[in-house]
């Protein structure tokens, strides 16, 4: 059986080694393929197949389509929304993410980002700091837990919305359940973003929201851009001169808010929370361990599609 790993950003040299050894070990062939540019190389790639491992990569009906023998695709992170997952089900493959792989990263990166909003960009002019002052943590998956845990350590009050983990887990690791999303911006300093994109989601937090924010409130958000209202997002920190906004990701009018809100707004160049060596080798190992033992063995412990 053969294994692709295609990756327009590729991991790390000492991942792609952990991986051919989890993978070779296993009785099966990788194969690589990295930086392409192209969807129709993806297609001609996975087309002998039998599993696929991923990043950011865009796996359509039109690839699934190409790949005849795909038996199972892993995505090394957690989100998934690259995967068409209707199509996956519909041409009988599995699909599968690595939770909980890169959390640390993204969840360092959050207070990377937010040091730097409370202190005006590093401008030169004074800010303020993170102790003491409360912080809002927007869902509470494995991400948000280790927000969780760093925000201790700079002495933060931690509060935390997700309606699909039940208080007691919250509670367990010192953070106050809050159970409405208007109460959670209404009362923290910091809010960060960590809810998946889906249609429930996207486009959820608009100019209602942000505006909830108390003075000098800051929003990062290392989730997805899609879960913004940009145009409200605009309008906010027209109305909220007080207001930042930090983002791992690139909103689409990126350049327009950086020109208009300049040093209260910051965006990194590419989606970088996963982008350390150990996230990267933690990912990527995780999913060539789950892609063998979907072929050995059926298991599809981390399935995410029915």
């Amino acid at each position: 059986m053969k294994v692709l790993v295609a990756t327009e950003k590729p991991f790390a040299a000492v991942a792609v080694d952990g991986i051919r050894k989890v993978i070779e070990d296993a009785g099966y062939e990788l194969e690589l393929l990295e930086k392409y540019t192209s969807k129709e190389a993806l297609q001609n790639a996975v087309a002998t197949a039998d599993g696929l491992i991923i990043r950011s990569d865009k796996v359509d009906a039109e690839v699934l389509d190409a790949a005849k023998q795909l038996k199972v695709v892993v995505r090394a992170g957690a989100g998934y929304d690259n995967v068409d997952l209707a199509s996956a089900t519909e041409h009988g493959v599995c699909v599968e993410n690595t939770p909980g792989q890169n959390s640390n990263a993204v969840a360092e990166l959050v207070f990377g980002m937010a040091v730097m909003a409370v202190r005006n960009m590093y401008n030169g002019t004074s800010g303020t700091e993170l102790k003491d002052k409360p912080l809002g943590i927007h869902a509470f998956g494995q991400v948000g837990r280790n927000v969780a845990r760093i925000a201790k350590g700079f002495g933060m009050k931690v509060s935390a919305l997700d309606p699909y983990c039940p208080d007691e887990v919250m509670e367990a690791a010192e953070v106050s359940p809050v159970h409405s999303v208007e109460e959670l911006y209404r009362n923290n300093n910091v809010v960060s973003l960590h809810i998946p994109a889906t249609d429930e989601t996207r486009r959820s937090v608009g100019f209602d929201l942000i505006t909830l924010l108390p003075k000098n409130g800051v929003l990062v958000n290392t989730a997805r851009k899609e879960v913004i209202d940009e145009e409200g997002l605009r309008k906010a920190l027209r109305e909220r001169p007080d207001l930042k906004y930090v983002a791992d990701i690139r909103p689409d009018i990126a350049d327009e808010l950086a020109q208009e809100f300049e040093g209260r707004v910051f965006f990194t160049p590419k989606k970088m929370g996963a982008q350390t060596a150990e996230a990267n080798i933690n990912a990527g190992i995780a999913a060539a361990n789950q892609v063998v033992a979907f072929l050995r063995d059926g298991v599809d412990r981390f399935r995410v599609n029915k």
